[in-house]
């Protein structure tokens, strides 16, 4: 009997502030997967008409599956989160985009009709499992000249996605970090990103410093308000001499969980529950690893291409600034200023901060945000690069959409 594709939509997302990974960091003494518990739990929370029973799959993203990020999270945290023992989990793991494909791995579900509603998120613990940790990458890559040994290393394929766009210089590159620092304190001071943090209670275990016992953790700590072009022009470049990625331009190694809730439009009307998004085209796309951070471009122009859509009709952008020069390589192949108003309103990782697995989810946060205050605007998408050599695209249609700016 043939089946017919539904409505997918983005019902709610949360997640929790994202903090510095290390020693230092504010979730030092958390552990991974209490963080995605927390975020399903406040889903829940503001979704009182949700069922839990009635949730077909969680699927949890982490890049570095040990320790407390094993486990097939999906599974254990949907326990721990209260869920019933019915409701079903797994794990997945496409390193940046993990949490985006989640995202669209249960959005497939849902069309195809094996889900109605399921949950879907990320969390990354660089502190307590920094990024490689664990792997044995095949010696084949490098011996047999399948990729350059660049593509292991982020910064360095950061600073080869320079050397491919000369005209992304290091100014440019540090104008937009400074960019999104000052658009991120402002949505701060605006109370547009507040609203979709979940607090989360940490016990800080820095004795060294004398910083001992439990506080409240309300807000993302990677943010450098009041950076300055002259703050960033001093700043070493760790991946080549005289290069050009620096910590100022580039996101840090973070700490962070998200989770959403992805359901049919069907039930979320039937349930009551909000529709903030409605799911358009999902593409993936796999580009040279040592470059990866062009990744967003052929996986947009397929994602544009299934829609039946247009660069031009894209009317705000959620790009992943896991450096900036990515995201400056993605305007410029689409000829979009570096500044256009359209681009991550609210800042982006930069600012925020970037744990890998969990970020796919606070692009879709911010950009349902955005929709919700802009009914003028009708197509979205939030983007990232992926490492070795990968990108990902999801274009969003508001359903607030009104052609003369009034909301339905």
């Amino acid at each position: 009997m043939p089946r017919t594709v539904r409505d997918v939509v983005f019902v709610d997302g949360v997640r929790t502030p994202f903090g510095k990974a290390g020693p230092k960091g504010i979730y030092n003494g958390t552990r991974a997967d209490d963080l995605v518990v927390k975020a399903i739990r406040e889903l829940l929370r503001r979704n009182p008409d949700l069922d839990p029973a009635k949730i077909d799959e969680v699927a949890i993203a982490a890049t570095t599956q040990i320790g407390d990020q094993g486990l097939t999270l999906g599974r254990t945290a949907g326990i721990l989160a209260g869920l019933p023992q019915s409701v079903p989990g797994y794990s997945i793991d496409r390193m940046c985009a993990g949490a985006l494909t989640a995202v669209t791995a249960v959005a497939g579900g849902v069309a195809f009709g094996a889900y109605d509603v399921a949950l879907a998120g990320g969390v990354e613990h660089m502190g307590r499992h920094p990024m490689g940790e664990g792997v044995d990458p095949n010696p084949r890559f490098v011996s047999e000249k399948l990729v350059d040994e660049s593509a292991l290393f982020m910064g360095m394929t950061a600073e080869n996605l320079h050397d491919r766009y000369p005209t992304i210089t290091k100014l440019r590159a540090d104008e937009y970090a400074v960019r999104s620092q000052e658009k991120a304190a402002k949505a701060y001071a605006d109370g547009k990103i507040q609203q979709d943090l979940v607090p989360i209670s940490v016990r800080n275990t820095n004795e060294a410093a004398g910083e001992t016992g439990w506080g409240l953790v309300t807000s993302d700590e990677p943010m450098r308000p009041g950076t300055t072009l002259e703050n960033l022009a001093g700043l070493k470049t760790p991946f080549r001499t005289h290069g050009r990625v620096t910590a100022g331009n580039a996101a840090g190694l973070n700490d962070g969980a998200t989770a959403a809730i992805i359901a049919s439009e069907d039930f979320a009307r039937e349930n009551n529950l909000p529709v903030k998004m409605r799911l358009v085209s999902y593409s993936f796309a796999g580009v040279e690893p040592e470059v990866m951070g062009y990744g967003p471009i052929p996986a947009t122009e397929k994602a544009l291409a299934q829609a039946g859509l247009s660069i031009e009709d894209i009317g705000l952008f959620e790009i992943n600034e896991a450096f900036a020069v990515q995201v400056l390589a993605f305007l410029e192949h689409y000829g979009i200023a570096d500044d256009d108003a359209r681009v991550n309103q609210y800042g982006g990782a930069i600012a925020f901060g970037h744990p890998l697995a969990s970020s796919g989810v606070r692009l879709m946060t911010q950009l349902a945000r955005q929709f919700e205050e802009q009914p003028h605007v009708r197509y979205g998408l939030t983007t990232m690069c992926v490492g070795f050599g990968m990108g990902a695209t999801v274009i969003w249609e508001n359903p607030n959409f009104n052609a003369e700016g009034d909301s339905k």
